[in-house]
């Protein structure tokens, strides 16, 4: 899908790490939370409260779950599992576009 219908936009940014990071969150009509934004090519680490579902739209990174040694590239058309309460180191190779899907 390349649209989200019938939903609510927060017209204020989240912005996050000096800007490298930029979401705005909507709220779909069932009230399912979820952000979209983009994170500009930069080293950074998150960390979650609930569980997401990445859902990388368009660019390149790499990503390490907490815990693990191990990277993983991923690219636009992919997604990834976070579990909650934990973390993951993301290297963005070029701009990646994204939404965010929350629990």
């Amino acid at each position: 899908m390349s649209q989200f219908e019938n939903v609510s936009v927060n017209k204020t940014a989240n912005v996050y790490f000096d800007g490298k990071c930029v979401s705005h969150t909507v709220t779909l009509a069932d009230g399912t939370r979820k952000s979209v934004g983009v994170i500009l090519p930069s080293s950074l680490k998150f960390n979650t409260g609930a569980p997401e579902i990445m859902e990388l739209l368009q660019g390149r990174c790499r990503v390490r779950m907490a815990g693990s040694d191990e990277w993983v590239e991923y690219a636009g058309g992919q997604s990834f599992d976070v579990a909650g309460n934990s973390s993951f180191d993301i290297e963005t190779l070029e701009d990646l576009h994204y939404v965010c899907h929350f629990g």
